[in-house]
């Protein structure tokens, strides 16, 4: 007897896929009960993200007129127009979706006009800077309250930005934890212990902006490395602060002992992380509002074993067991952050505990298979509560 066809999940991402949004392309790769199919306004980096059948539906021409138009004049959030809103769901209802996903929730405002003939029942993913950067303005919380309004369910990747969305309006009954999922098997665990010869090797790989609280890495770790004169600091990742950062460390008298890397592949970030001991992520809310979920390095990171330095930001605290898996500080706060890596530099034995909990810490939280069938789950449960209404 022939298994039944999957269900069509259609994932609405409207660049597939910036390098910064692996996680992602993971989440979208291991569905099984369900059988995704991407949609996007453009298709980017098919090299390192291929995927077969992309349904591309191209910004108009006058996308970026039209940007400026809303962003500076009208001061609200852009919204797709009538027409592109249309060709977006004639496509996706050819697919024969039964559901629709869309990352993330400045998206779902832009799609605002199709929601008027969306019937489906529709997921929004909400992963950091989409619960807080404008929101503040009432035509961007106006918009918001409209996706709160269409959404099946409203995903988020931490506890604290499921909480920052009850508080923006988001009903209570449609908030759903999903967090991200690391692929387990391609991050070998490997115990850490103090370098004999003191050459302690600091590691941070983010994108190289104001969130990621890079300046408070940098200042910490000079303070850290004149104590301990062999010690390195790499930086993988680009951004645009690059140049400031690069002459910040001068000015810190570290450019000798700090190596910015530049973006890494997925093998350069492994190696890295193996030849580390600390990593540090010391997540900061910037002026406009723009935190963390969990950060996906971290992650990784901690899979290797890498004990963690990083701050009380966001969903960090739902990763790092403080005092268990790593140290963490307030934000800002660079003097404690340099306190916390030489304190974990003179107790080797707690040291190397952290090690072990890092990666204990993942696997119990953030393995990807186990991620991936909730998120079908949830996908299962809002086709189910679309049933219902539409029963009623």
């Amino acid at each position: 007897m022939p298994s039944p066809q999957r269900p069509v999940a259609a994932q609405y991402v409207a660049t597939f896929l910036k390098p910064e949004m692996l996680h992602i392309y993971r989440q979208i790769r291991a569905l099984s009960a369900w059988r995704p199919v991407v949609f996007c306004q453009k298709r980017e980096h098919e090299k390192e993200f291929p995927w077969q059948g992309t349904m591309i539906v191209p910004k108009p021409r006058t996308h970026q007129f039209r940007r400026f138009y809303y962003k500076t004049i009208l001061h609200e959030p852009i919204v797709a127009y009538p027409g592109e809103a249309r060709r977006i769901w004639q496509g996706i209802d050819a697919a024969d979706a039964g559901l629709l996903h869309i990352y993330f929730g400045h998206i779902a405002a832009y799609l605002r006009p199709m929601f008027p003939y969306c019937l489906l029942p529709v997921v929004v993913s909400f992963h950091g800077a989409d619960t807080a950067v404008n929101l503040e303005k009432k035509g961007h919380a106006e918009a918001q309250r409209e996706v709160f309004a269409k959404a099946t369910l409203l995903l988020a990747r931490s506890q604290s930005l499921m909480e920052q969305l009850a508080n923006l309006g988001a009903p209570r009954e449609k908030l759903r934890l999903q967090r991200t999922g690391i692929p387990l098997s391609e991050f070998h665990f490997s115990a850490r212990n103090a370098p004999e010869d003191g050459a302690w090797h600091c590691v941070q790989a983010c994108r190289l902006i104001g969130k990621k609280g890079l300046r408070t890495t940098l200042a910490a770790f000079a303070s850290f490395a004149r104590s301990h004169p062999r010690a390195l600091l790499t930086i993988a990742g680009e951004g645009p602060l690059r140049v400031e950062l690069e002459s910040f460390t001068a000015q810190l008298g570290m450019a000798g002992r700090v190596r910015f890397a530049g973006f890494l592949q997925q093998e350069e970030l492994r190696a890295l992380y193996s030849s580390a001991h600390f990593f540090l992520h010391p997540s900061e809310t910037t002026a406009e509002g723009d935190r963390e979920g969990v950060p996906n390095a971290l992650l990784e990171a901690m899979a290797t074993g890498l004990p963690v330095v990083a701050t009380r930001h966001g969903g960090i605290p739902e990763a790092v067991i403080e005092g268990v898996s790593g140290i963490l500080v307030a934000e800002g706060d660079t003097e404690a952050l340099a306190t916390a890596l030489a304190q974990l530099a003179t107790e080797p034995a707690r040291y190397a505990q952290m090690s072990v909990a890092a990666r204990e810490g993942v696997v119990a939280k953030f393995d990807s298979a186990a991620q991936a069938r909730r998120l079908e789950a949830l996908y299962d449960e809002a086709a189910e509560l679309a049933q219902r209404q539409a029963m009623r």
